[in-house]
């Protein structure tokens, strides 16, 4: 009986092999990919990669002058699992793996577990050592374990590192680094009032111009912003200040670029095999094969990843329904039924549940976001209740409606006035985050100012009063960076957003009220507490459809410091405009969008209001308000 070779400890072993093939090595990380190690008195890199219908594997690098002869790697089973210890690799050599195909094709892949990456256009891995990340915000992860989003306010900044703010005259593309970026936006996002950031294209992607929604380096920060310390600095530096972290992610599909996961070893290796499943005919991409466990364990691990070893505080799942939909995006003879003749993923059902059961039981206090575009019911259900088991889920159809609405000319809103509306017999069906994203303001769809009606004035005056609608609304927010101050052209990742409108009047109005809204959130309890339950809201008059105006009520747990909201729709003023309210009392106004310093006329108006016995809008008690044009009112009670 041959002698049994005792696995150095940071070797692939059989414990690993098993855990992997089961799909739930949830550190496999630490394993996979090039890792810095030391072997008897020699210090170099182990490397390990999964490829099972490889003939041969073997490391090429700066190390050995890309000779694929030089470095062959050793085939472990069951698996197909190639490693190898090199020693002598330094940190910062590039490198790839050479992967004979059984057809003899000799196939350059970068690592799939790589941490770094070449700066593009270069497609090489980097070899780093990540082990000895500087951490110093145990305060934010220990409070962060027993966060409850359901009664705390959520304000999402979604933003584009590389074309957010660039720095001046710079000879490169001038992108800011991610500690530069750090203190930058640390100092907007809390004078602004949001609470989290949402990243755009973190993870290793090839093509700007993709957004980093194509993927070819899932566990490695892109390099256009500096090192994976770099990013690392930048998670720490915003929970020191009490901001949160969201990545965007993407494990629906990848790109078909020559060095990535596609056709790994030859063969379908990531995605499915038969093109009708594993293939994207719109996007030109591969889908993920989420019947391999191997497969789901790279994802899951790379949830895990971003969320433990990188103290980030959530992920946004991009294109959920793409997953849960087999024929999502394809036509009649392009896709396959399951094998109950439905168009549902039922392996990616699974993923799903396996996924968010993994990863917030984990990390309590993280959050999974499901970017869903459908009716898909449960998709923040609990799994045990046959939910998805996500934390929050992306309100697009409320987005849809609002946009389309606030498009209209306001002689023609009467005659849609119950888009408006209609998010609100849905809105607890699930846990939702109303969104103004990235999506709205690119492809000629317009800048959110230049989708609303009107010249001057009134697109900016329009804007206002969405944006307060938005914040009285139940669910968390999330806004797209740029439109917080009135940004006039789409979206562009190749260019930095027009700061330079912050010097005329009009968008620093904006930008003033956008802020003050956020304010106003944060302060009061009525506007987050509730956002779960039908309890916390209220319709007083949800039929104006005449006049266009919208008027609801945002209660508190105590019912104490209740809110009130009077929105109009159209460029008419209403003098004495009566609202009904529940009670006689005094009710103040704390919010004016007719106040000089958001560009109003700075008509002097009193600050309480007395209601008074009169019956309005079904309530026993009413009192007027001078409502101006695209006016917007707020009062406490």
């Amino acid at each position: 009986m041959a002698k049994q070779i005792k696995k150095k400890a940071f070797e692939i072993g059989e414990l690993d092999q098993y855990l992997f093939g089961q799909g739930t090595h949830y550190e496999i990380y630490k394993k996979m990919g090039a890792h810095k190690v030391k072997s008897g008195r020699k210090t170099g890199v182990y490397f390990a990669v999964w490829a099972p219908h490889a003939k041969r594997v073997s490391v090429v690098g700066d190390f050995n002058d890309w000779d694929t002869t030089a470095d062959i790697m050793t085939r472990e089973e069951p698996l197909g699992i190639y490693t190898l210890f090199i020693p002598g690799v330094e940190e910062g050599m590039l490198y790839k793996y050479c992967i004979e195909t059984q057809n003899g094709d000799l196939l350059f892949k970068a690592d799939p577990f790589a941490n770094y990456a070449e700066m593009r256009p270069g497609t090489a891995s980097r070899v780093t050592d990540i082990s000895n990340l500087k951490w110093t915000d145990n305060t934010w992860m220990e409070n962060r374990k027993t966060w409850n989003q359901d009664e705390t306010p959520v304000s999402i900044y979604e933003v584009h590192i590389g074309s957010w703010r660039r720095r001046p005259g710079a000879e490169d593309e001038g992108f800011y680094n991610y500690r530069q970026f750090a203190r930058e936006i640390t100092e907007y996002v809390k004078e602004m009032g949001y609470t989290h950031i949402e990243l755009i294209g973190i993870a290793e992607h090839p093509f700007d111009g993709s957004w980093g929604y194509q993927v070819t380096g899932y566990y490695a920060p892109t390099a256009r912003y500096g090192t994976p310390e770099d990013f690392a600095y930048m998670i720490n530096y915003l929970h020191k200040n009490k901001i949160g972290v969201i990545l965007d992610w993407v494990p629906a599909h990848f790109p078909r670029d020559a060095h990535g996961l596609a056709n790994f070893d030859g063969t379908p290796t990531f995605e499915y095999a038969d093109p009708k499943k594993g293939e994207h005919p719109d996007w030109g991409t591969k889908i993920f094969d989420y019947s391999k466990n191997e497969v789901k364990n790279f994802l899951i691990a790379n949830a895990l990843f971003w969320l433990e070893y990188f103290h980030v505080d959530g992920l946004r799942v991009d294109a959920v329904a793409s997953m849960l939909y087999l024929d999502y995006g394809k036509q009649s003879g392009q896709w396959v039924p399951n094998k109950y003749g439905g168009n549902e993923n039922l392996e990616a059902i699974e993923f799903f549940k396996h996924l968010n059961s993994c990863v917030l039981g984990r990390n309590p206090g993280a959050m999974m976001i499901a970017e869903e575009s459908t009716a898909w019911p449960k998709v923040t259900g609990k799994p045990e209740d046959d939910g998805l088991g996500f934390s929050m889920k992306w309100n697009m159809g409320w987005m849809h409606d609002f946009t389309e609405y606030m498009k209209l000319d306001p002689y023609f809103r009467k005659g849609c006035h119950y888009q408006m509306t209609f998010a609100s017999s849905y809105a607890y069906s699930e846990k939702y985050i109303l969104v103004l994203s990235h999506d709205e303001v690119v492809h000629l769809k317009c800048s959110m100012l230049n989708k609303m009606p009107g010249l001057g004035f009134d697109k900016f005056a329009n804007l206002k009063v969405g944006y307060a609608f938005m914040i009285g609304h139940p669910g968390k927010k999330l806004l797209f960076m740029g439109q917080d101050f009135a940004q006039l052209r789409e979206w562009s990742e190749e260019r930095e957003l027009d700061w330079y409108l912050l010097s005329e009047e009009n968008h620093q109005y904006l930008q003033n009220f956008t802020k003050d809204l956020f304010r106003l959130y944060h302060k009061n309890k009525a506007l987050y507490e509730l956002d779960t339950v039908p309890e916390g809201f209220e319709w007083v008059n949800a039929d104006d459809k005449d006049r266009s105006i919208f008027s609801f009520i945002r209660h508190s747990k105590d019912n104490k410091k209740n809110l009130l909201f009077v929105c109009n729709f159209t460029p008419m003023a209403r003098e004495d405009y009566r609202v009904g309210v529940p009670r006689g009392k005094q009710y103040k106004l704390i919010l004016n969008s007719d106040d000089k310093k958001y560009g109003g006329s700075g008509a002097e108006r009193p600050l309480v209001y007395k209601a008074k016995k009169k019956e309005c809008d079904g309530r026993p008690y009413s009192f007027a308000y001078s409502l101006p044009p695209y006016g917007v009112a707020v009062f406490e009670f």
